[in-house]
């Protein structure tokens, strides 16, 4: 390595989890590429926190390949993209659900491969997924599925890439407040974007001999610091204020 500072790619860089992890990064003194699919959005996001960016698809491995070509090296690769999609069974079409896959599961591989040649010892690969992978959601099977097979490739991922010196981990969420949860119908007690960021910081600030495979965190339901509700913009258009109990 040539002694600067860490370089981080992060997925999903325009909005919620992703912006806000790379907010922090940067504080930190990280080198940090931006990356999602709407350029123009992406581009604002990187001005805002004074990080690069490269606009690609995470699900196609040649616009992907151009994000780490850009990126040159990759010390840290956050997964922050991903889509909350999906109905009943009974109501699903075949292409939704391919469509869900794709974004939430078959993009971590995309990305995986293609940062593992630029990644050097002391390298760390961090998975954002939700709590849904072992609380599986009705309604959202596709999605449900989608994270827990996140959860299984970067089991398997971490075995394959320990001789090499590389961690990976995956931080399954509780709901957090950010556009995804949009069109969620009732309020909620959610953890802060900034939350998820702290833990991705802090992950990268673990020793290489360390495993963990997996960190959940989620916000606290009772006492002092039980966080203002969360009303998505589909449950303040029915008039639901009110957290359920």
């Amino acid at each position: 390595m040539d002694g600067g500072p860490r370089v981080a790619i992060i997925t999903g860089g325009s909005g919620g989890i992703g912006l806000a992890c790379g907010r922090r990064l940067v504080e930190q003194g990280y080198d940090v590429v931006l990356t999602a699919r709407q350029p123009a959005r992406l581009q604002a996001a990187a001005e805002e926190i004074g990080a690069r960016y490269r606009a690609g698809d995470s699900t196609d491995p040649v616009a992907f390949a151009a994000v780490v070509a850009a990126a040159g090296r990759v010390d840290l690769l956050v997964h922050a993209a991903g889509v909350l999609d999906g109905t009943f069974v009974r109501k699903e079409s075949l292409a939704a659900v391919e469509a869900v896959l794709r974004t939430n599961l078959t993009s971590a591989f995309v990305v995986t491969q293609a940062v593992l040649p630029v990644m050097p010892v002391g390298g760390r690969i961090v998975f954002l997924s939700s709590s849904s992978a072992h609380a599986p959601q009705p309604g959202k099977s596709a999605y449900s599925a989608s994270k827990a097979g996140l959860g299984a490739f970067a089991g398997a991922l971490a075995q394959e890439v320990e001789r090499d010196g590389i961690s990976v981990h995956v931080v399954t969420t509780g709901p957090v407040a950010s556009p995804m949860l949009d069109d969620v119908h009732f309020p909620m007690l959610t953890l802060a974007a900034d939350d998820v960021a702290r833990t991705v910081e802090w992950l990268d600030s673990l020793p290489g001999n360390v495993v963990l495979p997996e960190i959940e965190i989620s916000s606290v339901t009772t006492g002092p610091f039980v966080p203002e509700p969360f009303i998505p913009a589909a449950a303040r258009d029915r008039g639901r204020t009110d957290v359920p109990r």
